[in-house]
């Protein structure tokens, strides 16, 4: 592929390389009409979904137990988009697509715009996206070669620049499995990177927020090649990783995170969810976790039992876990108020659920409402939400 004035930081992330099949258009992402407010920063409760089949974006405002489409939503886009991030400041969405990262501002209302030279920053695939805590670095999670790619953004514009330090690389043991990249994530206090590679296991770097420096700490292998992680949430302690992990010995694996990022599994993990768990996400304070079981269509949910030792960290299901969700569930986030659950379903049916807390037995999800994303089939691939 060709990746013209592409120069950024790369850190390699596996051992062997699987190309996957991607369709549409070479990354085009035109301007949409700026009738929101100039990009000046979401005020209000926004979801933004992507959905792969009409290769657009919806945004919708999140109200008390209500869901609607906030102004030009959905806005079109160029090609087949994969992976979202919203930065802290809720001023820019990135979106990342076949052959480019792309950037929209997000005006007042929550209306989506593409800045005036174009939304496209860069000529790179990647899987997913994530963006430190302080805002200062976009990490993409490159699809098609086994690295990281590291930009430092521009808070006033949203621009992409390359991590201007020589490349350096790690050569990692990928397991038994295939190179998968599936998700990134930075920790909450900004300090270390982690990837999660599908069933050629994950891998752990240390990150220096200030020269956007990452360096390798440790590669995890998954024991079965039958056996793959595909999300990842930290705590906002640091303290703990939690795993989406499918196939073989699958659900919610819990890892200590310990001295400069290394991981050691706590007792009884992986912890039984349903088939084909995708995603995970836990609750704003760190009480609960939910897990997203692509295959069967339903979400898992989990108190977080601490134990005398760190070790000792136990999951218990929630009363009336699994949830019944979308098709293909597949992406799971909590809004800026923590009052609410997203879940976005590729197969639809609906493509976008919404779930609050129940008030008598804490933890517990309820329905709350639900909404197509764009014309069906949407295939509803990710949800980004404002902070």
């Amino acid at each position: 592929m060709e990746r013209r004035g592409r120069l950024r930081r790369s850190v390699a992330v596996g051992a062997a390389m699987i190309l996957p099949v991607f369709t549409g258009c070479t990354g085009f992402f035109p301007p949409v009409n700026n009738s929101g407010g100039g990009g000046t920063g979401a005020t209000g409760n926004q979801v933004y979904v992507l959905n792969q089949t009409t290769q657009t974006v919806s945004g919708f405002a999140v109200g008390t137990g209500t869901l609607k489409a906030v102004n030009n939503s959905p806005v079109k886009l160029g090609s087949q988009p994969f992976a979202e991030v919203v930065t802290p400041n809720d001023a820019f969405l990135y979106i990342a697509a076949q052959a480019s990262i792309n950037l929209y501002l997000i005006n007042s209302d929550g209306s989506l715009s593409a800045p005036s030279g174009g939304a496209q920053q860069n000529a790179v695939t990647a899987a997913s996206l994530a963006v430190s805590p302080d805002g200062q670095w976009l990490i993409a999670l490159d699809s098609l070669t086994q690295q990281l790619d590291i930009y430092q953004i521009n808070s006033s514009t949203g621009a992409l620049t390359a991590q201007a330090q020589s490349p350096a690389t790690y050569a990692l043991h990928a397991g038994a499995g295939t190179w998968q990249p599936s998700m990134v994530q930075v920790s909450p206090d900004a300090t270390l990177i982690f990837a999660a590679l599908g069933t050629g296991g994950d891998v752990v770097f240390s990150f220096n927020t200030t020269t956007g420096l990452a360096a390798q700490v440790q590669s995890l292998a998954n024991a079965n090649p039958a056996t793959g992680d595909y999300a990842l949430a930290v705590d906002p302690k640091t303290a703990y990783l939690y795993l989406a992990r499918s196939g073989t010995n699958g659900g919610v694996a819990v890892y200590i995170i310990g001295s400069g990022g290394t991981l050691n599994s706590v007792t009884g993990s992986p912890f039984a969810a349903g088939s084909g768990t995708q995603s995970v996400v836990l609750d704003s304070t760190g009480t609960y976790v939910y897990a997203a079981n692509r295959t069967e269509g339903t979400i898992s949910g989990y108190t977080i039992a601490a134990g005398t030792t760190q070790a000792a960290l136990t999951l218990t299901p929630l009363s009336g876990s699994p949830y019944m969700s979308g098709t293909v569930v597949q992406s799971l986030g909590i809004d800026r108020t923590g009052k609410y659950l997203l879940a976005a379903a590729l197969g639809g049916g609906p493509d976008l659920t919404m779930y609050s807390f129940d008030i008598t037995t804490p933890g517990k999800l309820d329905p709350a409402t639900s909404i197509n994303t764009d014309t069906d089939p949407a295939a509803a691939v990710a949800v980004a939400l404002t902070h």
